[in-house]
């Protein structure tokens, strides 16, 4: 590769089993599908041919689990030399199936947890589901007996701000490793009163040891920070400047979507809206190439992929959410500062407030 790729991130499909409130599903109408053999093996032949394998994250906008021959993508990724993780909202993890992806060689296993208690997972993944993913997931503590590792995700908003200690006690209880906490992004107006953070920050957020996300209020206790702290193994503390700066260039990632086109992120596989209290920016989806058309190789070897991730490298992007003065935030086009499409100045998670695993 041309640019060394650390991770990938792989959509096996934008299909899903839950009609979650906070997701950018709420928000498009794409047709959906699933990451067929071709595409996945194009990915498969360009990670065995380089020395050192990048990490293959199977997670996206859709359930993983969903997808007919996940446990196989998961078994040829580590054959290759990859390590593995996988996301999940642990609905569809059966005994079956998490014995299947156990022997397959899964390294990490996340599930997304936004609520403590039943009531308020309802009230954020709009389904009753939480005993059944509690149990599922420690049937998988159980069966993994420490070959794999969980992690636990969960979203930080509004109406979950009071989970947050009862959903750190349960990732003990489960014993996860690894816990990562984002703010929610609105991709909905309906989401703008859920937000725990402010539309434009203008001074430089410092990160405190600790890696994002970045809250307008104090709304984690000392205390708890220091048991996140010792506990888990957080996603990598970075000091974010005041103007941002990509994490997924940071993490030297890339994302390829169901159908196999190829983003430098995960926000850019797929074209949404982000709302804000007195605009909206629309975010189009942005391709480096189609693993239909092409291998992944040529892809990442091509000189336009390495300009783009130059021009990322640099970030030198208009500060779109600090001034907002003109049209041009309403979209991630040319920026006031000459950048063609895309522009990333608006970006949340380049601002430390959205983050992934």
């Amino acid at each position: 590769m041309t640019y060394e790729i650390q991770k990938i991130y792989v959509e096996p499909t934008n299909k899903c089993n839950l009609d979650c409130r906070t997701c950018m599903r709420n928000d498009w109408d794409e047709p959906a599908g699933f990451m067929d053999e071709a595409v996945f093996s194009r990915i498969i032949n360009t990670v065995k041919m380089e020395p050192a394998s990048p990490t293959l994250f199977f997670g996206g906008v859709g359930e993983p689990l969903s997808h007919p021959r996940i446990i196989d993508m998961v078994a040829r990724a580590g054959k290759a030399g990859c390590k593995t993780e996988l996301i999940s909202n642990g609905i569809l993890l059966t005994e079956e199936r998490a014995t299947g992806l156990i022997n397959a060689g899964l390294n990490t296993f996340w599930v997304s947890i936004d609520g403590a208690r039943p009531e308020s997972y309802l009230d954020v993944r709009l389904g009753d589901h939480l005993p059944l993913i509690l149990k599922n997931v420690d049937n998988w503590r159980k069966l993994a007996r420490g070959k794999a590792e969980l992690g636990i995700a969960t979203v930080f908003m509004e109406r979950n701000s009071g989970d947050l200690e009862e959903i750190v006690h349960l990732a003990q209880e489960l014993q996860a490793r690894r816990f990562s906490i984002s703010n929610v992004e609105a991709y909905t107006s309906a989401l703008l009163r859920e937000r725990l953070y402010t539309d434009k920050i203008s001074e430089e957020i410092p990160a405190e040891g600790l890696a994002p996300p970045y809250f307008d209020k104090e709304l984690i206790n000392p205390s708890l920070w220091e048991i996140i702290r010792r506990k888990f193994i957080l996603p990598e503390p970075r000091h974010l400047p005041s103007g941002g700066a990509c994490p997924f260039l940071l993490r030297k990632s890339m994302s390829i979507r169901w159908d196999g086109h190829v983003s430098p992120c995960l926000p850019l596989l797929h074209s949404h809206t982000v709302h804000f209290s007195d605009y909206s920016r629309f975010w189009g989806h942005f391709s480096l190439g189609s693993l239909k058309k092409q291998p992944l190789k040529e892809v990442i070897s091509h000189p336009s992929f390495n300009e783009f991730m130059n021009k990322l490298e640099e970030f030198d992007f208009a500060p779109c959410l600090i001034c907002n003065a003109c049209d041009l935030p309403d979209i991630n086009g040319e920026d006031c500062f000459g950048h063609v499409p895309p522009a990333c100045g608006g970006c949340l998670w380049a601002r430390g407030f959205i983050v992934c695993p």
